[in-house]
């Protein structure tokens, strides 16, 4: 992790946050897969356009490790990317897709929702939860099995994710998994951990209030649980969650608060902390081993939540899988 910062700083790139949106988003763009590992090819790529609630088609491609079959369809997991509301893509997260639809053994929708400042709160989350019910809906006539639907993202996209997964319980959509990459899960980022974090190690306070100064509408958009998930009345009946936390982020305090939360609203939880690793780190498979160890974990869990054989890529006879308890791997490693 020191290598790869002492590399960010050589190569001296302007801060995001000291950039104009759309310069952010091409500089975000041009270094997303600098560190990632080789992209896999797949049998089944598939570019889809999901409707929002306004009509807009959102883009959206799918990934998939094989092809479905009229009598054999693949569990879903939609797939909501980081970037602080503000950049990323569908193109920034393929490679992490691609990973975890070939580790998994599962279809990876991933979805290009509208960014801030052009679309502000809560923009993203109604497209995100549109796609996630227009994928409950039309995934059988892709192939996809529903009855196997999860939903995650990292930084942003985990709030994202959070915020679908209690919309989901409240509609009585049942979803296997909340998968919660280092999430943002606070109205005011108060915590020790971004007091701690604030500099030097990828994401930056600075960074956090630009992002969430083209995101948010007002200051009492913060008080929205929406944005805040740590905020949600009532954490009770929700899908399990796989949290992914990196050790040197100013955003692991409110990651562990939140699988707190859920843990004792009765959710079963898997917690990872990653030791020695900042935000990001998830897209730094090249660089740090630690990026793999997650990828193959996250990967695991989404195995277990759908109840697939790992042996043969099938739904196990038990169907069991579900229930997971909090783990901490004290040599493990975590990044942006």
């Amino acid at each position: 992790m020191a290598g790869v910062l002492r590399g960010l700083h050589r190569a001296k790139r302007p801060a995001l946050h000291s950039l104009s949106p759309a310069q952010a988003r091409m500089a975000y763009a041009a270094g997303s897969d600098v560190l990632e590992l080789g992209k896999p090819a797949l049998p089944w790529v598939e570019a889809l356009r999901i409707p929002a609630r306004d009509g807009t088609a959102l883009p959206a491609v799918l990934f998939a490790p094989r092809q479905a079959t009229e009598t054999a369809h693949l569990p879903v997991l939609l797939y909501l990317h980081g970037g602080g509301f503000t950049v990323g893509s569908v193109q920034t997260h393929e490679v992490l897709c691609r990973r975890l639809a070939q580790q998994a053994d599962c279809a990876v929708v991933s979805l290009d929702y509208r960014l801030a400042p052009e679309f502000k709160f809560p923009t993203a989350l109604h497209d995100a939860w549109d796609a996630l019910q227009w994928l409950s809906v039309h995934g059988p006539a892709l192939g996809l099995d529903t009855a196997r639907l999860a939903v995650g993202g990292d930084s942003a996209g985990g709030t994202l994710a959070a915020v679908c997964a209690a919309l989901a319980r409240d509609a009585g959509l049942d979803l296997a998994l909340q998968l919660l990459i280092y999430p943002g899960t606070s109205a005011h980022q108060d915590s020790p951990s971004q007091q701690r974090y604030a500099q030097g190690l990828v994401l930056e306070r600075a960074a956090i209030d630009w992002f969430f100064g083209h995101y948010l509408n007002t200051p009492a958009d913060r008080e929205d649980w929406r944005f805040a998930p740590l905020l949600l009345p009532d954490a009770q009946g929700l899908a399990p969650a796989h949290v992914c936390l990196a050790e040197l982020d100013p955003m692991v305090d409110e990651g562990v608060d939140y699988a707190d939360l859920l843990r004792m609203a009765g959710v079963p939880v898997s917690l990872e902390i990653y030791k020695g690793v900042t935000h990001e780190f998830i897209k730094m498979g090249r660089a740090i081993p630690e990026a793999r160890q997650a990828q193959h974990d996250i990967a695991q869990a989404l195995r277990q939540a759908f109840a697939i054989d790992p042996m043969r890529g099938k739904p196990c006879r038990s169907g069991q899988g579900q229930e997971r308890g909090r783990q901490s791997r004290p040599g493990g490693l975590d990044w942006f």
